[in-house]
């Protein structure tokens, strides 16, 4: 997907593209690849791959949902900033956090926001079981989301309780997300969330399949998640 492409595609889902935030996805690709020699953030690096499958792929969860209003969005464990940095972009209204175990992803980021001149931004060192426990913290995001992090019945535990009653859990999937939600629905009510609506479709030119799961936060969440890290995902909440 060459720069045409993407600021087209975009365009005929309502969503104008600057020819300052073109630049502003421009800087990004050529920061990731840079970075990318120092540190493993990303497999893919050729340009129409990285629009294609981080910048494109990551926007596509507000033809589905109006990210056009101020709004507090926490991303958990975005890696390189995918998917809430390109929705920054995109949506510059937005207030973004995000959450990552990996000290030197958050060292790009910072970086990352400076040179993009990002506002309402931060970006915090700390696995996402500890970080839901945190005063003022907990429960306080109008949207959180996730995009190819662990299996939905894991996810929902470092997610929803992140979630303010009322808001709105998005977690973005490849082709197994029927069966991740089978397995996951249980987990979702446990932690307060319903799920809401799910979009499948299918990404642009390689014709992959893709899964975007909307899950509303109807309760709040019980105290005892998330729990201790690593629990989640050895031993997942089940029937």
């Amino acid at each position: 997907m060459n720069v045409q492409k993407f600021q087209a595609m975009l365009e005929a889902e309502g969503i104008i593209l600057s020819s300052q935030q073109l630049a502003q996805f421009e800087r990004y690709f050529e920061l990731l690849v840079e970075w990318n020699e120092k540190m493993n953030l990303t497999a893919i690096t050729e340009k129409e791959e990285v629009y294609l499958k981080h910048f494109f792929d990551s926007v596509t969860a507000a033809f589905h949902f109006d990210f056009s209003k101020p709004a507090t969005i926490c991303d958990v464990g975005a890696g390189a900033g995918f998917p809430s940095i390109p929705l920054k972009i995109c949506f510059p209204n937005l207030k973004v956090t995000i959450v990552d175990s990996l000290q030197k992803r958050i060292t790009f980021l910072n970086q990352l926001a400076s040179e993009l001149e990002l506002e309402n931004v931060a970006f915090y060192h700390d696995r996402a079981e500890t970080f839901g426990k945190r005063e003022g913290i907990r429960e306080s995001f109008d949207i959180v989301m996730a995009r190819a992090v662990a299996r939905l019945s894991v996810l929902s535990e470092l997610c929803i309780p992140l979630v303010k009653v009322g808001g709105t859990f998005i977690a973005m999937k490849g082709a197994a997300a029927e069966e991740e939600l089978e397995q996951g629905t249980h987990a979702i009510q446990v932690l307060g969330g319903e799920v809401q609506s799910i979009f499948t479709f299918k990404l642009p030119v390689e014709e992959s399949e893709r899964n975007i799961i909307f899950v509303a936060k109807k309760r709040r969440t019980p105290k005892k998640y998330p729990r201790k890290p690593g629990t989640p995902n050895k031993l997942p909440i089940e029937k």
